[in-house]
């Protein structure tokens, strides 16, 4: 046992303790991005820690620099939300900080993804819609010689860290529920609707797959793209807008059953306007804090959102709640009603 001696500061070390204690059950929310301290064009990736020591990532893409980022550390539980290049990792950075915000210095991932690369390295579960899963399996089973199988469960729960990566796949709508060993509480992980396309690069197909395709311009569609809702052990729920759309679901499944408190909202120019987007926080989803991400293009200079930009647009156009931009590298964290307490 570890005992503080206080001496006369009472109140000092009473302070101390009960703030250890605050923190030790908010969650932490750490964007991973192509240059520290701003938020940049390629901007997905982002890692959620639970109380109990759960860590998910969600949509690694291009912004890391493969399974040997030194950012990443444990990953239990990794999210995908739709199979497009920039979100399964077709390109992986070849350095952070490398080129410019507006422009990171990409590589070629190779014929697997970043996406699989590090289910693979790290023996995650995949929790990804059932067609895009057996894909990103079918990848993690060429790097590793074997292909994943279904992750077990003890009383319904997938207890995490792994010794091997596994399948964690579901479908519109479906619920997996991961925890640490000795935990008294579970993370509940739903996958949601989002209004968008989810085509696989080209390149990340085997040459038969793209002798199907190619004649005729086809794509190769992998099940819908989704987004999602977790619950964590505090309390906290938190939306995963993917890449979307306004949808009526927004409301219905993600304010009034799910009654997430902070989203992270992507905003791609392709999929959402600045107005569209607002108006969905404003008036949909209804969070008390909003994370600003997925922006495709630079908006930061010196960690301060730029003007003349979209994002910009966005966080002015949102009413009667927090907006926090995904600032690579810097680690925000969250009570149970959304409140960032640390680092924003």
């Amino acid at each position: 046992m570890k005992i503080t001696m206080c001496g006369k500061a009472v109140a000092a070390c009473a302070f101390t303790v009960a703030a250890g204690l605050a923190s030790a059950q908010n969650v932490k929310v750490t964007p991973l991005g192509t240059h520290t301290g701003e938020l940049c064009g390629r901007d997905r990736a982002t890692i959620f820690e639970d109380p109990t020591g759960v860590r998910i990532l969600y949509d690694a893409g291009q912004s890391l620099t493969g399974a040997d980022d030194p950012r990443l550390g444990d990953i239990h539980v990794v999210l995908l939300s739709h199979a497009h290049s920039d979100h399964i990792g077709d390109q992986k950075l070849a350095e952070i900080n490398g080129g410019t915000c507006a422009q990171p210095k990409l590589v070629d991932a190779g014929p697997n993804s970043v996406t699989a690369e590090i289910i693979a390295a790290k023996n995650s579960a995949m929790m990804i819609v059932r067609e895009l899963g057996l894909f990103v399996g079918k990848k993690v089973a060429n790097i590793r010689g074997k292909p994943p199988v279904a992750c077990a469960q003890t009383a319904n729960a997938t207890i995490v860290p792994l010794a091997a990566p596994c399948l964690a796949v579901v479908e519109l709508g479906g619920t997996q529920t991961f925890k640490t060993s000795g935990a008294a509480r579970s993370v509940d992980i739903t996958v949601v609707q989002a209004a968008h396309a989810s085509n696989l690069p080209r390149s990340l197909l085997t040459d038969a797959g793209k002798a199907s395709l190619v004649p005729d311009e086809l794509a190769a569609n992998v099940g819908p793209a989704t987004g999602y809702v977790i619950t964590f052990t505090n309390g906290l729920r938190v939306y995963l807008s993917g890449d979307t759309a306004l949808h009526t679901e927004m409301k219905t499944v993600v304010h009034d059953f799910h009654k997430a408190n902070l989203a992270v909202m992507n905003l791609g120019p392709n999929a959402i306007s600045p107005q569209a987007a607002a108006y969905a926080m404003n008036e949909l989803v209804r969070p008390a804090s909003v994370i600003a991400s997925h922006p495709n293009e630079g908006v930061t200079s010196g960690g301060k959102l730029n003007a003349n930009t979209r994002t910009a647009a966005f966080v002015n156009l949102v009413k009667g709640r927090a907006v926090y931009l995904a600032l690579s590298g810097s680690t925000m964290e969250f009570d149970s009603n959304a409140k960032c307490v640390a680092g924003c």
